[in-house]
């Protein structure tokens, strides 16, 4: 399967945003873009449990307001709010730690609807350091494509599973673009040019399964 990358990349906007929560320092990671459908087919390609594995991941528990879910071999967490079809938000809790999720819809017209989904983290120096925002940005953009595909075709394969075209330039093309869109992001928001660029180079290699830069 082939996918619109280049659509994809121009199509969203990718911001970093400093903030504090619970008064310790945090990274919000925000991307937006918008689909052409309408805001209760885009709800229910975000909400229903049988058409999240056709571009996201299978997605078990009860998911509803106070609900726990769980992503098949990822996060899982607890629903916190649900504001059918505009907005839901959900703990993110993996490998021992708490980032927050929140998903926002809005009309734009019968036939297109804006989707911003945010996920702020408590900053880890060490894992900003090395990463930067782009290891969390790059996941969702590579959801949103699986989403772009999947709403434009009815494509049921999600591209983190699609283990052969992971093995395409196509691919690999993908995460560069979208790493170095993280990139800049992470600069506007204030962060060092030089280390914003070397965390989007670690990054990179991590998604296309490569040695860091430096490292043999």
């Amino acid at each position: 399967m082939s996918h619109d990358i280049a659509a994809a990349i121009g199509a969203t906007s990718r911001i970093v945003r400093k903030r504090e929560r619970e008064g310790k320092p945090a990274e919000a990671v925000i991307a937006e873009r918008s689909y052409p459908t309408d805001i209760d087919d885009l709800w229910d390609a975000l909400t229903n449990p049988e058409r999240l594995p056709r571009w996201f991941s299978p997605v078990t528990g009860d998911l509803k307001l106070g609900g726990r879910y769980q992503v098949e071999g990822n996060a899982g967490g607890t629903v916190l709010t649900c504001d059918p079809p505009r907005s839901f938000t959900l703990t993110w809790e993996f490998a021992g730690n708490v980032s927050w999720v929140e998903v926002y819809l809005r009309v734009i017209s019968e036939d297109e609807t804006h989707l911003q989904p945010v996920h702020e983290a408590h900053i880890d120096p060490e894992w900003a350091a090395k990463y930067g925002p782009g290891a969390t940005g790059v996941g969702w953009d590579l959801g949103l494509l699986g989403l772009q595909t999947h709403i434009a075709t009815g494509w049921a394969k999600p591209p983190e599973a699609d283990t052969e075209w992971m093995q395409t330039e196509e691919y690999r093309s993908f995460v560069r673009r979208s790493s170095d869109g993280w990139r800049e992001a992470s600069v506007a928001a204030g962060n060092d040019a030089e280390a914003a660029r070397l965390a989007a180079a670690n990054t990179a290699a991590f998604y296309l399964g490569e040695a860091p830069p430096g490292e043999s």
